[in-house]
């Protein structure tokens, strides 16, 4: 049983990996698939902060917005190479983490709002006039000068490798059993011995590395945004409703998630933002109600009714 839920994650990151990198031969329009490997990383991200310890930040738009602006101003002041822009913000993501790990003090609904105040309250740090000359202040952010699309889609499919072998690891490996003893009682997972401070600490920091690569990629393929484009709650509200949507807990669930909802996104929210909003409020109400366990509940739910058919 152990060896064919290993081979089917391993498919989870072939697949998408394969259907990424050939993807791009048959659809023109090349940024929408970057920007979907980046909200797959961002609901990968949420799966290992919530899935697997059970945290969910809605501040996580936060870590997104400061991996964007480390490395796109490293690229601005500094010339550095855009990929190595991309790692750097994967850098200025866990400094953000670091930064917001007192809130681990709070617990549910708390915990959610006061991440979502510090990612706001950075927003608006970054965008303070008096920064103006550092980070530009309320005026976009250009790097044009950096932009080229075969670069940053291959960084994309390879940080989309990243964020899956991850959580594949999280998965089989005694560190994520004990982030799913945490989620399920962190009393009882630390008198079993398990380091509870260290072990969230260390998926937390991890998951905010996969949001500021996510923002530095972003940032290197849209080329000139504003402070209110990264640091938005509607990222945290994307990255979150495709990881539920999928799955939490599993490698296929979030891929899934963005995948499917993202396309829908590209169809209907661009061109008709109202109906997709409505869209989105209808899979809301029927997670909470009906689909806690996301795609992959189903799927298992199917088969396990499909295997005690078959024994009878």
């Amino acid at each position: 049983m152990r060896d064919r839920k290993r081979m089917v994650d391993l498919a989870g990151i072939v697949l998408p990996l394969l259907a990424f990198s050939l993807a791009v031969q048959f659809y023109g329009n090349e940024l929408l698939l970057v920007y979907m490997m980046v909200y797959l990383v961002l609901a990968q991200g949420i799966n290992i902060s919530y899935g697997f310890t059970g945290y969910l930040p809605f501040g996580y738009f936060g870590f997104f917005g400061a991996g964007a602006y480390a490395g796109a101003l490293t690229i601005q002041h500094f010339q550095i190479p855009a990929i190595l822009a991309v790692v750097i913000g994967g850098v200025g993501g866990v400094v953000v983490a670091a930064i917001f790990m007192p809130l681990f003090r709070l617990k549910g609904a708390y915990f959610a709002i006061a991440t979502l105040a510090g990612a706001l309250a950075l927003g608006d740090i970054i965008s303070n006039p008096s920064l103006a000359s550092v980070t530009n202040g309320a005026l976009p952010t250009n790097i044009a000068s950096a932009y080229s699309s075969g670069q940053f889609y291959v960084s994309a499919v390879v940080l989309v490798g990243i964020a899956l072998v991850i959580v594949f690891y999280i998965r089989h490996s005694k560190f994520g059993m004990s982030l799913l003893a945490i989620r399920e009682d962190a009393y009882s997972a630390a008198m079993a011995g398990v380091n509870v401070v260290k072990q969230r600490s260390i998926a937390w920091l991890i998951a905010a590395g996969l949001a500021g690569m996510a923002g530095a990629l972003f940032a290197w393929a849209t080329s000139l945004f504003y402070p209110t484009t990264v640091f938005n709650p509607a990222v945290s509200v994307f990255a979150i409703v495709f990881a539920l949507f999928g799955g939490t807990g599993s490698l296929w669930g979030p891929t899934l998630g963005a995948v499917l909802l993202y396309g829908v996104y590209s169809i209907i929210g661009i061109s008709n933002p109202q109906y997709f909003e409505l869209i989105y409020g209808f899979i809301i109400i029927l997670l909470v109600l009906f689909l806690p366990r996301g795609l992959v509940g189903i799927g298992k739910s199917v088969s396990r009714r499909f295997i005690t058919g078959n024994a009878r």
